[in-house]
């Protein structure tokens, strides 16, 4: 079915239809990742926005349910819309060369309600974003480019927008922890003494869940505008603020909750829980040309001078300009020069802008859940 993809600006791509085949419509950007197009769709900070993959053929190695990043029991938050080069063909019966595949990419995004488009010079479209900055568009059958171009223009800057209550949980869970549910990076050590951390979620990825829980810390999962009085009433031994949508600053709830942790409970936090860490201090953060998304940034260590393969995907970033003294940068885009991690020198609270779980990505940054966990222990031994 043809379908076009129309950007504010007029400019305009022809393809086909994907998925659900309905209009979808957000922030266009472009991901750099090779993989993990399953992990890129499902992850709720991608919410409000249309994912272009740079990598020119998707969906070859099938889809499952054991790859989405949306942790249950809440709904499948993802994407807004996808941009392809080439889909691999649904058909029936293809023998997927991933001994985990269930179905097709095709019938997954069915199955989500997701859109998209392919057929497209996906090249052409990151080239103009690069040089433009990502811009609103919207996916749709209707070929009335006049309409469209109308509809995009009237579409909300990301700017401005709350999106973590969006995506948030709506009530408190406990989190399943079965094993058998993933492949993990290391086997958990059963000797050690399992803490629980109470894990507020702006857009919590299923990958950060699972990890805590395999360095020995049982995940609670709080909807993004608990207070800090319903977190320490529970008497977590640590605090995770997770990844999310949107921009930061409308975040007022959270900002609030986080000021009034810190020094009560260890913190850590990614990506966009970084950011409210910041916030929350009285720094300030931007919104960035076209942002990063992928799973090939790199990142120094300012610490130990190692460079970090990261996976990433935020369009807003720390002014490191505005960070007050008690606040340390603790990694650097080597990209860009900007901030990819904090610290307070007086309080056990750390954050990283990239995603250490890496779904998708490298496992170059795993190594900061083995750091929350000591920090978390020495914490409790002062």
């Amino acid at each position: 079915m043809p379908a076009l993809l129309m950007l504010d600006d007029g400019t305009c791509f022809e393809g086909y239809a994907l998925g659900a085949c309905q209009e979808a419509v957000g922030e266009v950007v472009f991901t750099t990742g090779m993989s993990g197009y399953q992990e890129t769709i499902t992850d709720p900070s991608y919410y409000g926005q249309i994912v272009v993959f740079t990598s020119a053929h998707i969906g070859n190695y099938g889809a499952t349910a054991l790859d989405s990043e949306c942790p249950e029991p809440k709904p499948e938050y993802g994407a807004g819309g996808v941009v392809f080069h080439d889909l691999f063909v649904d058909a029936e019966n293809i023998d997927f060369p991933h001994f985990r595949a269930e179905s097709s990419l095709q019938k997954k995004l069915e199955q989500m309600g997701l859109s998209g488009i392919y057929g497209i010079d996906t090249r052409a479209l990151t080239l103009h974003l690069r040089m433009h900055g990502a811009r609103n568009g919207i996916i749709s059958t209707n070929l009335d480019r006049d309409y469209l171009l109308k509809r995009a223009k009237e579409l909300p800057q990301m700017s401005g927008l709350d999106l973590a209550s969006k995506v948030t949980v709506k009530e408190k869970f406990v989190f399943n922890t079965d094993p058998g549910t993933v492949l993990t990076y290391k086997k958990r050590d059963t000797s050690k003494k399992m803490l629980n951390v109470a894990v507020i979620d702006y857009g919590a990825k299923r990958s950060i869940l699972l990890h805590l829980f395999n360095n020995n810390m049982h995940p609670t999962v709080y909807p993004a505008t608990v207070t800090a009085e319903e977190i320490l009433a529970s008497k977590p031994d640590a605090v995770m603020l997770t990844n999310g949508p949107g921009d930061p600053e409308p975040c007022g709830y959270a900002i609030k909750t986080i000021r009034e942790l810190v020094g009560k409970l260890p913190i850590f936090g990614i990506c966009l829980g970084h950011q409210l860490i910041a916030l929350a201090m009285g720094a300030k953060t931007f919104k960035m040309p076209f942002g990063h998304h992928g799973l090939n940034h790199p990142v120094k260590d300012v610490a130990t001078g190692k460079v970090l393969i990261t996976s990433q995907n935020h369009g807003f970033c720390v002014d490191p300009q505005t960070l007050p003294g008690n606040v340390k940068v603790t990694h650097w885009n080597l990209n860009d020069n900007t901030v990819e991690g904090l610290a307070l020198t007086d309080a056990p609270v750390f954050s990283v802008q990239f995603h250490p779980e890496a779904a998708p990505g490298t496992w170059d940054a795993y190594g900061l859940f083995d750091a929350f966990r000591t920090m978390v222990d020495d914490f409790y031994k002062k």
